[in-house]
């Protein structure tokens, strides 16, 4: 990821800190995400970047600290991940099932 773009110790803290409580899915998404970004297309990129950047910014629509915080950060990922995903490669849903199985098997 270039971090100039994203910044990838934030995007790693948050997910640390919030991954149990995110869930399986959110994680496995927000990684597909993550590893499809070196090389996706340039619009492609800027998707990834702000789905990964609502994520990681702490002003939501709905903030990530009430009950349910996280449903605007799912939906905005799902509808990354939709966009991106014919074009992800089958290693990179690979390395992030992996990672995911990581955490959580």
């Amino acid at each position: 990821m270039n971090t100039t773009t994203i910044n990838e110790t934030g995007f790693w803290t948050k997910l640390k800190n919030v991954g149990k409580t995110i869930g399986r899915p959110l994680v496995l998404n927000l990684l597909i995400l993550w590893y499809a970004f070196p090389d996706a297309s340039a619009s492609d990129k800027a998707v990834i970047a702000g789905a990964i950047a609502y994520f990681i910014l702490p002003t939501d629509l709905i903030p990530d600290y009430l009950p349910g915080g996280y449903v605007d950060d799912a939906s905005v990922v799902a509808a990354a991940v939709a966009k991106i995903r014919l074009s992800a490669s089958n290693e990179v849903i690979q390395k992030a099932e992996k990672k995911t199985s990581e955490w959580f098997d």
